[in-house]
């Protein structure tokens, strides 16, 4: 699907918060879950219509149903169904709890969901319960059973920050277990109550990148980094240097604004979950026209106009930087991705400041 997909034109990913609602209240939430529904959420109907107009970026558009717990929507499988039969590929992401009994599961699956994404932030019940603030691994596990058993593919999203960094490699057998066909390794946002944990430094990230590369090449699921865009700048130079098998794909990643679209709970239209910078609403404003109109959804889809070394770097239209991370530390989103240690070649602008030296100098550069 991405090969053909001119992301001027449509996402590769649609996300639609359905609420923010949610039984677990967990100490990274981007979305600030709270226990009951909002009373302004897009109602059956209003969703149906965005569901409807989804559909217009084309055939097999990707949604993915998120939220809070898009379990708390007692119209869940209504609106599964619909964007099923209107050829959408709808996927979900649940939080972890008992209301994810597998008779849910099964239902979901019967109404159309073509994959489930369960979040796993620990290797143990103790890593992943100490980290979420809340006890959910052992529901969390047994909903991904409960997705195989329904032949629904399992994808495993996973934060990186400092508190979780060293218990990848066991995460990563945890992954391999579960069955999963895919695991979204998340660098983290300091955006809702995320903003209390600590990210891994730039040549952590940069580490974990690499290390991320050759898990892809080890195992048979899938390996895909969110907020992470220099890990296709890492899997160009590995190549480059002849550590990986074959020439890295040199495509343009996916990005907020760029390939990336989220719908929050009330219709607010933002180039990201974690890039909280509404550009209009779907109750006024088709999502497709802010999508492939609006001034914040094209700045972010023109590398050039970026500043500092992102817009200087020869990566910047494979990569790009996280423009969610720029956004959160600097409130500009097309500055530089703080996270990202590579410094250009010949570059002598200013440095994001996680970047400088004690002493004011500037840090290495990745390669």
């Amino acid at each position: 699907m991405f090969d053909d997909l001119d992301t001027d034109r449509r996402p590769l990913v649609l996300v639609w918060e359905v609420t923010q609602a949610c039984g677990l209240a967990c100490r990274h939430c981007r979305a600030n879950a709270r226990p009951q529904r909002h009373p302004d959420e897009l109602t059956t109907a209003e969703g149906k219509r965005l569901l409807a107009d989804a559909a217009a970026f084309g055939d097999g558009q990707l949604v993915v149903l998120s939220g809070g717990d898009p379990i708390a929507r007692d119209d869940l499988t209504e609106l599964v169904a619909h964007g099923d039969d209107l050829g959408l590929r709808m996927t979900i992401t649940p939080s972890g709890t008992r209301s994810l009994t597998p008779e849910r599961v099964s239902d979901l699956g019967d109404a159309g969901i073509a994959r489930m994404a369960l979040s796993l932030d620990g290797s143990t019940r103790e890593r992943h319960d100490a980290f979420r603030g809340e006890e959910s691994f052992a529901d969390t596990v047994a909903a991904a059973r409960a997705a195989r058993d329904a032949g629904i593919p399992l994808q495993i999203n996973t934060t990186v920050c400092a508190d979780t960094v060293e218990d990848l490699p066991a995460i990563r057998d945890r992954v391999r277990d579960l069955g999963a066909v895919l695991w979204s390794v998340f660098f983290l946002v300091p955006v809702g109550r995320g903003r209390v944990l600590d990210p891994v430094s730039p040549e952590r990230a940069e580490a974990a990148m690499a290390w991320l590369h050759e898990v892809s090449e080890e195992e048979r699921f899938g390996v895909k980094t969110t907020e992470a865009p220099f890990y296709r700048r890492v899997g160009i130079q590995r190549a480059e240097a002849g550590s990986a098998d074959a020439e890295a794909d040199r495509r343009g990643g996916v990005t907020a604004g760029r390939g990336f679209g989220f719908v929050g709970h009330t219709g607010e239209v933002y180039p990201s979950g974690f890039l909280p910078e509404s550009a209009g609403n779907v109750r006024e404003r088709s999502a497709v026209d802010v999508y492939r109109n609006a001034d914040l959804f094209e700045s972010l889809r023109d590398p050039d106009g970026f500043s500092g070394k992102c817009g200087a770097c020869e990566f910047r239209h494979v990569c790009g930087g996280s423009r969610s991370r720029a956004y959160a530390v600097t409130g500009d989103p097309t500055d530089s991705d703080p996270l990202c240690p590579y410094v250009p070649d010949g570059y002598d602008g200013p440095l994001p400041e996680r970047q400088r030296g004690a002493d004011g100098g500037r840090s290495e550069s990745a390669d």
